[in-house]
């Protein structure tokens, strides 16, 4: 057995709304303590640089590139999960040297995998069409300047072995969900992560895997209220409870092609266009939209195995009542918040980062067939050393 390690995760998802920093001791295995977590919000300011980040990734070609404002945004934003790390070593009263690694996800700008086509008549973005000639996913952030400024050694780039190799890129939690749930009685169990865009992971009687992206989760909730009524997000879903769900355009949502194809499949966050309920008002475009969201997770149960015993949700998307009840509607099993039992929502894709971070020193693999499409089990990500002090 490996000697448990104390690692930081460090994650910026797809909504956009903060630095996600946690805790933990892991051996990389079924051994698992969360220490502690805590997140940076960002300013209104820091997303607009992160939108205008992502439309400049859209003339990427190769992994190294920065065009635009990509290496000004990358360096702000290694900065500020400089100061992430720092937090956490402040609270818990530690030391650069108390920590072994750092798992570093950076911000992904770009996440083109997938062969698709647009049909902007439709409004419908992600359809089978002529394969891209390359596969693309780019995290902007600095790895080994991260390490430098930190003390402690950053594990990065958990993403690209595993689409060179042939895989999706994502998800990437699968196997820390499945240390998590070691201790849930119930089997099958998934673990649903509602961040910018969804994705589930099947965890069967054996600890089989099955993970993909189930269509959006909170990113195009979030450009619509950001759009119509001048907020971040829609806060505890109230401005949808306060609309109707339009038939018409949410049937035009879920007329995509996505949704048929056998996973592991994996989603941009700008993947599915808002062409269908721009006739909206503020409220029935955020009932619809999320709506939209609870109905392509019921969709994604097509492609379990078996069905599952218990949903067990984590991301900012629990905190959406609205979104939340639409699940518990469509479901067939309970679904719960990850703090019904025992876990923290906002930070469990944060430890994962950590908990693979630590494979990867291990030579483990983070990747599989099942939640990839890999070829095998992979191990991934790029060390950048610190220098320690005497």
């Amino acid at each position: 057995m490996n000697k448990p390690v104390r690692a930081i995760g460090l994650m910026s998802g797809t909504s956009m709304d903060g630095i996600d920093a946690a805790l933990i001791e892991t051996d990389g295995g079924d051994h698992v303590r969360r220490l502690a977590a805590l997140t940076l919000p960002y300013s209104d300011d820091v997303r607009a640089g992160l939108r205008a980040a992502i439309e400049d990734a859209k003339g990427i070609r190769d992994r190294a590139s920065r065009p635009g404002c990509l290496a000004e945004v990358e360096r702000d934003l290694t900065e500020r999960h400089v100061t992430a790390v720092e937090a956490v070593l402040a609270a818990q009263g530690l030391a650069a040297r108390d920590i072994d690694v750092i798992g570093f996800h950076g911000h992904t700008v770009l996440h083109d995998v997938f062969p698709r086509e647009t049909d902007a008549n439709a409004g419908e973005a992600p359809t089978v069409g002529t394969a891209k000639p390359s596969r693309l996913t780019v995290q902007i952030g600095d790895g080994p300047h991260l390490a430098e400024r930190t003390g402690v050694d950053v594990v990065y780039d958990l993403r690209a072995a595993d689409t060179a190799a042939g895989g999706e890129g994502a998800p990437l939690a699968p196997i820390y969900h499945r240390a998590l749930a070691s201790g849930l009685p119930d089997r099958p169990v998934v673990f649903l992560n509602l961040g910018g865009v969804a994705n589930l992971t099947w965890i069967g009687a054996s600890g089989e895997l099955i993970a993909f992206d189930t269509g959006p989760g909170n990113a195009m909730i979030d450009d619509w209220v950001s759009r119509n009524a001048s907020k971040s997000h829609d806060e505890g879903g109230r401005l949808a409870a306060a609309g109707r769900v339009d038939g018409h355009a949410l049937g035009r949502l879920l007329d995509n092609h996505y949704f048929a194809i056998l996973p592991p499949k994996s989603l941009d966050r700008n993947d599915f266009s808002p062409i269908p309920v721009t006739h909206l008002s503020p409220s029935d475009g955020a009932a619809t939209l999320t709506a939209f969201t609870s109905r392509a997770v019921a969709l994604a149960r097509q492609h379990l195995p078996a069905p599952a015993k218990l949903w067990v949700v984590c991301g900012g998307g629990r905190h959406n009542r609205t979104l939340m009840s639409g699940l518990a509607e469509w479901m067939d099993a309970p679904v719960t918040p990850a703090e019904a039992l025992g876990f923290d929502g906002d930070s469990v894709e944060a430890e994962a980062f950590a908990y693979l971070a630590v494979r990867s020193l291990r030579g483990l693999p983070i990747t599989f067939p099942g939640t990839t499409g890999a070829p095998g089990p992979l191990s991934a990500g790029l060390l950048a050393h610190a220098r320690r002090d005497a």
